[in-house]
């Protein structure tokens, strides 16, 4: 008998992918979003020395101070350091580019041709919302890489760099929307595919979750590992994953969310699924939305740890 507990380990690519889509998904919200320096530091490549030493020198934007003192910037002000960043990375001057309007450094800085590499190609159709060639361009690194070679190599890289490109404001919510449609059909595809005699593990996303990109990449690695993947989508609620455990007797139940909140408003179901299990069938969480309440759940019988898919148990 094999152990099934899943969790997306904190501070690992899975997690990561969660929370720079959730955070891209509140930029597009009405009210603005505004970023720390250690946030624009991520976000652009440029360290915050840097970012720093340009404002003083060349007043290339000039970040609001909270009471603290602390910066805060725009998102209009990130994509311009962003695209700063892009320029001077293929050779240019920082001193030289400060002194253009901001409108001929930023439309420079999209006509910059991709760097040829797969992940370059996938964006470039992205931005073009040229969706025939995005499938194409996403089949032929399936048929190249596998299944689990895609989610690792490909579409885990791809989704943080969508999740960037819209907070930062380079990307329109209908390009993201049309990635997320292409990538997740592809790995749902991937995952419906017959593998072999192995256990069985029942997934979906909870309540009020949305967000299946992560979680899929991560279904991707577990089916690599032996196991028979069935998937019951996003938006699931707890209690229909007891009832499909009695259906299709699973040798564990896996569950994802990005957001705390999602995870806070369905505690009450939570807390009841593993009694409600058919015997032996464990119950696993993850995703960034479970660390705050990761005591919480672990009481409640649930486990974590990608590690134990490959660990047999007595």
């Amino acid at each position: 008998m094999y152990a099934s507990l899943l969790s997306l380990h904190s501070g690992s690519t899975y997690l990561e992918v969660d929370r720079m889509m959730f955070i891209a998904r509140a930029a597009a919200a009405p009210s603005p979003r505004t970023y720390e320096i250690h946030e624009v530091a991520e976000l652009t490549g440029l360290a915050a020395a840097r970012l720093r030493a340009w404002e003083r020198r060349y007043e290339v934007v000039r970040p609001r101070r909270r009471p603290n003192g602390y910066r805060v910037y725009s998102g209009d002000q990130v994509a311009l350091l962003r695209a700063f960043a892009r320029l001077i990375g293929d050779g240019e001057r920082i001193g030289e580019l400060a002194a253009r309007p901001r409108e001929e450094v930023l439309a420079r800085a999209r006509s910059r041709k991709p760097d040829g590499s797969p992940h370059g190609a996938l964006l470039e159709a992205i931005r073009e919302l040229d969706r025939d060639r995005l499938e194409t361009q996403v089949a032929e690194q399936l048929a190249l890489r596998g299944l689990r070679g895609f989610a690792m190599e490909v579409a885990l890289p791809l989704a943080h760099s969508i999740g960037e490109l819209w907070v930062a404001g380079e990307l329109p919510i209908a390009a993201e929307h049309m990635a997320s449609e292409v990538i997740v059909h592809a790995l749902k595809g991937g995952l419906r595919l017959p593998r072999g005699e192995g256990p069985l593990l029942l997934s979906g996303c909870i309540a009020g979750e949305r967000h299946e990109w992560g979680f899929l990449c991560t279904l991707a690695d577990v089916q690599e590992r032996g196991w028979r993947i069935h998937y019951l989508g996003a938006d699931l609620p707890v209690d229909q994953i007891a009832a499909a455990a009695w259906k299709l007797a699973p040798r564990a139940v896996a569950l994802s969310a990005s957001n705390p909140a999602t995870v806070r408003a369905n505690l009450p179901a939570l807390a009841a699924l593993p009694a409600k299990l058919p015997p032996d069938t464990l119950a696993a969480i993850g995703g960034g939305g479970v660390e705050p309440h990761a005591g919480r759940l672990r009481n409640y019988g649930y486990k974590m740890g990608l590690d134990v898919f490959t660990r047999p148990i007595d």
